[in-house]
């Protein structure tokens, strides 16, 4: 399984393409913008998109699908917390950026459940704080953790936004994200890759 990082989007967020190099299928998680270069790379490469995995709803993390949908016209899945997220643009946090954004029509998944996409499974782990409906994607054969907005190297995800939770968050951290392995990678919304070996010893909020 081959990760590829792209940032995208006017708040440099990481978009994640995790790519099955047998078969070339592609998982593309948090779109936050279809950039030329990108979707380039998908068509030259010979990518497959499966599926568009959302780590939560804000706008910074989703307002790619459209242009990604278009040419691979693959299911969105989500966490059912952040239904409302997606479909309002104040939750969203798009009307304070750009004209508005919204999603309809995501498949929304549970906690514990598990994605089978392009050969390996993707694990939910429903971390709540920063959204309602924040998730992390868990490879367990892979040893990577796809963390959004919920843990970044040395620091968390902002909780002044609606329906953010500070006490929600570290409860996410401390009880579920920190329970994994010390050498699991994690690749988060924004910034640099990390390990929770790192996190559970520098962070200063867990």
């Amino acid at each position: 399984m081959k990760i590829e990082k792209f940032v995208t989007g006017i708040i440099s967020t990481n978009c994640y393409l995790v790519i099955n190099e047998e078969t070339k299928q592609t998982v593309v998680i948090d779109p936050a913008a279809c950039p030329s270069y990108l979707m380039g790379h998908i068509k030259s490469e010979g990518l497959q998109v499966e599926a568009i995995l959302l780590t939560h709803g804000h706008f910074d993390h989703i307002m790619g699908i459209g242009d990604l949908r278009r040419e691979f016209p693959v299911p969105v899945y989500a966490h059912e917390g952040d239904r409302e997220t997606l479909l309002d643009p104040s939750l969203n946090l798009s009307i304070s950026y750009t004209d508005g954004y919204t999603f309809d029509g995501a498949t929304y998944v549970r906690d514990g459940q598990t994605l089978e996409l392009a050969g390996a499974s993707f694990q939910v782990i429903h971390t709540p704080g920063h959204t309602p409906g924040g998730v992390c994607y868990y490879l367990e054969n892979e040893k990577v953790l796809f963390s959004g907005d919920t843990l970044f190297q040395n620091s968390v995800g902002r909780t002044d936004f609606p329906n953010s939770s500070m006490s929600d968050l570290i409860r996410s951290l401390r009880e579920k994200v920190m329970a994994l392995p010390d050498d699991v990678k994690v690749y988060p919304g924004h910034m640099g890759e990390t390990t929770i070996g790192h996190e559970r010893k520098h962070n200063p909020f867990i």
